[in-house]
């Protein structure tokens, strides 16, 4: 089984090809997600049987998680793929990720607030797992943004 993990909340975008699991491949693509997200999966459709796709649909920069979602969306309807989401802390070791101007989100205790950084707070990249086994996916994909209304 082929599974393609999507990480577009920051950059680099991180994709993730995993067999039976495991991680197979890794890509690190610097760039906008409209520009980088389409050209690599016209060429992973084309070397892989994909049968399910994950992203991260929470949080982040919006932009990066609507085009995301859609773009993935769209495909997997139209080609048959699973299609699941997953909370974007399980990969940066649950270090506060960028939100607007220089706010961030932070988990606290399974509760995202958004707020500065604390002092002497440390930002960890994102990384893709070498497993995904132990993972739990969302089949809710629809993002989550995680702010309040203006």
């Amino acid at each position: 089984m082929i599974e393609v993990l999507v990480i577009t909340i920051s950059n680099p975008l991180l994709i993730g090809i995993y067999k039976n699991k495991q991680l197979l491949k890794e890509y690190k693509l610097d760039g906008l997600t409209s520009d980088k997200l389409p050209l690599l999966f016209e060429n992973l459709l084309k070397e892989f049987d994909i049968n399910k796709i994950i992203y991260v649909n929470t949080p982040g920069s919006f932009m990066s998680i609507k085009i995301a979602y859609i773009f993935l969306k769209t495909l997997t309807m139209v080609k048959n793929i699973e299609f699941e989401a997953i909370d974007g802390f399980l990969f940066n070791q649950n270090s506060p990720i960028k939100a607007l101007g220089k706010k961030y989100f932070i988990n606290e205790q399974s509760n995202i607030k958004v707020d500065f950084l604390p002092n002497e707070c440390k930002i960890s990249d994102f990384e893709l797992p070498k497993s995904i086994e132990d993972y739990k996916f969302n089949v809710d994909t629809l993002p989550i943004y995680n702010l309040p209304a203006v």
